[in-house]
């Protein structure tokens, strides 16, 4: 027995798009039961040279504050609009929304400094100010679709490590429990309990999955 999958692309900012795709869902499977909500923009900076500046936060530009709104929230708002009002058609479904450890903690710009003392780059506002925007969200969301039985929690990985360098990989293991950093398989676990019914009278969490990073 095996599964099958099927891919679509979609822009989570166009109601119409999102539309198309739900479309396509229920023309191939009848059904909508999960709902991963992982779209976002974390701020990557093209040219190191002047990554610097721009993270900082009195230089930061509009243009990329807005932007990242746009998808980290917007984005969310309308996945589960278009996508999750599916499932309190249905009576039946999860939602989840990937947040962030940035979400709960602000961000240690320490992580950022390299051996020398240097400062590469500055965790910028717009980040953990999206993803405190997707924990206020799913807390909402569960408690006005909760009679309907659709249930919306949120995870909040951890950093994952992803070609980083090896001073910054290296803090944040030192002020991590477990003493490393995320792999992506660190979250499969996680997932598969919060869309399942393993998860059934669980709703409007949030899903720390991050090594213990937040307790200190």
């Amino acid at each position: 027995m095996g599964c099958g999958a099927f891919g679509w692309a979609a822009d989570v900012t166009d109601a119409d798009s999102l539309r198309e795709l739900t479309a396509q869902v229920l023309r191939r499977t009848g059904r909508v039961d999960v709902l991963v909500n992982n779209a976002a923009i974390n701020d990557r900076f093209e040219n190191p040279a002047s990554a610097l500046e721009l993270s900082r936060f009195e230089n930061y530009p509009l243009e990329l504050w807005r932007q990242s709104l746009d998808v980290n929230v917007t984005g969310v708002f309308l996945c589960s609009q278009v996508i999750g009002a599916e499932m309190a058609r249905a009576g039946r479904g999860s939602i989840i929304n990937v947040a962030s450890t940035y979400g709960v903690v602000a961000p240690d710009q320490s992580l950022y400094r390299d051996p020398e003392g240097q400062q590469r780059f500055y965790k910028s506002a717009v980040y953990p100010t999206t993803k405190g925007a997707v924990l206020a969200f799913t807390r909402f969301l569960a408690a006005y679709w909760g009679h309907l039985g659709v249930r919306v929690n949120a995870l909040s990985p951890g950093g994952v490590e992803n070609g980083q360098d090896d001073f910054l990989v290296q803090e944040y293991a030192r002020r991590t429990p477990l003493r490393r950093m995320a792999a992506p398989t660190d979250f499969m676990g996680a997932l598969v309990f919060l869309a399942s019914d393993a998860s059934a009278y669980v709703t409007g969490t949030n899903l720390l999955v991050d090594g213990g990073f937040t307790i200190w």
